[in-house]
């Protein structure tokens, strides 16, 4: 069987594109954004907290890119590879294909 995920596309982007997985980020987004909006005290510490992960993320980026570039082959491998057993999963559990509140 060949794979469906395309060179552009991973294995993360396709997890996250299924429906049961969107379905419970877009729960979870709500919910925060609406803690954050109910609780003045609880979203300035959010933000300060969503400010430090963001930064903490480019600093690792900036300090991980020579190795990804490095072991990009692998990379491509081991998505590939992914890609094939998420094509499995999908074939195997049809839940995968529906929001969570179905």
């Amino acid at each position: 069987p060949v794979s469906i995920c395309h060179v552009q596309e991973n294995v993360l982007q396709r997890v996250l594109q299924l429906p049961v997985v969107s379905s419970t980020c877009e729960t979870l987004q709500r919910k925060y954004s609406s803690t954050k909006e109910s609780h003045p005290l609880m979203a300035s510490v959010c933000e300060v907290y969503e400010r430090g992960v963001q930064g903490a993320g480019a600093l690792a980026m900036w300090g991980m890119e020579p190795v990804v570039r490095r072991l990009e082959p692998q990379f491509a491998v081991a998505n590939d590879l992914a890609c094939r057993g998420l094509d499995h999963l999908e074939e195997k559990i049809p839940a995968l294909q529906y929001p969570v509140d179905k």
